[in-house]
């Protein structure tokens, strides 16, 4: 059976350890690290990421200074918002929630963002700086996987890695922290030809797709590590009495359940590490957004060393 990669419990444990140096820096600079985040409309999702977000600055101490506006509030007037965030020296990170209604264009606000205060690490500034190898801001989920495979002391230097999907929130950004690491990284997607033959040569597998339970036990090799990055709400089936599987498909009473991209069940058994879902790449991305925060504190108030 493969190690199970627990994100919650080095999440926990991140923040944990980080309570005592904000204490310290709190009382030594008049302030704690402070985080701002801008959250449009009532979108029921982002609300829950919002509140989560919320109680892990509460856990470690930092301040939380975030705004919730309209679902009708105008471009400029969020534009406002995050230039005045940019100026107030109590806000070092700044994050503004997705979705945004579609009245707006997400791109050239998140683009307002103050380079040195973005928590997401996805300003292009950010994102050109991993390119080049420099020192930044990384973007949060990708940040968050590095740190759960060095936590369990998984090897990358010289291993063949595999992430499914390209985008620039996760797909992207994790090849090239995956090259950092001296693994060889190859981005597979939608247009990829004999996809399962690609997935089977990863050491590394790090799935991010967005669609429930893509990975098969035919797409992984025995022995990989694989990463489930997939958050998706699926209706909670009515089990079977005599064979404990789905029945006919009904739900039960309108209640979902929360599943990856991985089918976890068929791969587990041959996976040597894994990460479950909910409780492994979800809360190491809340961590990582606090630790860009904590980052751009010291920074900002140079402190010399966030370890």
């Amino acid at each position: 059976m493969a190690q199970l990669l627990d994100g919650k419990a080095l999440a926990k444990q991140i923040q944990t350890d980080r309570l005592a140096s904000i204490q310290t820096w709190q009382a030594n600079h008049g302030r704690p690290p402070g985080l701002a985040v801008l959250m449009v409309g009532d979108h029921p999702a982002s609300m829950a990421y919002v509140r989560n977000k919320e109680k892990a600055c509460e856990r470690m101490g930092i301040a939380s200074l975030g705004k919730h506006l309209p679902a009708d509030s105008s471009q400029q007037a969020i534009a406002d918002e995050i230039l005045a965030l940019n100026q107030n020296p109590q806000v070092d990170g700044i994050l503004v929630q997705l979705p945004l209604p579609d009245h707006l264009d997400a791109t050239a606000l998140l683009n307002l963002i103050d380079p040195e205060k973005d928590a997401d690490g996805l300003h292009p500034i950010n994102l050109g700086r991993l390119v080049r190898g420099e020192p930044g801001l990384r973007s949060c989920t990708p940040a968050g996987i590095m740190r759960l495979l060095d936590a369990y002391h998984i090897p990358l230097a010289g291993k063949r890695a595999v992430v499914l999907g390209r985008s620039i929130l996760v797909g992207k950004p994790m090849a090239l922290l995956l090259l950092a690491a001296n693994a060889t990284p190859t981005l597979a997607h939608s247009k990829t030809q004999n996809l399962a033959e690609v997935t089977r040569s990863a050491d590394i597998l790090v799935a991010a797709v967005g669609i429930p339970n893509f990975v098969s036990q035919a797409m992984v090799k025995p022995g990989a590590t694989v990463i489930d990055v997939g958050i998706n709400r699926v209706p909670d089936l009515v089990n079977d009495p005599s064979g404990g599987k789905p029945s006919s498909g009904k739900p039960s009473g309108g209640k979902t359940r929360l599943v990856g991209d991985v089918d976890f069940a068929a791969v587990e058994p041959i996976a040597a590490a894994i990460t479950p879902v909910p409780g492994g790449i979800g809360p190491m991305t809340v961590t990582m957004l606090l630790e860009n925060t904590i980052a751009s504190y010291c920074d900002r108030l140079q402190i010399k060393s966030i370890a």
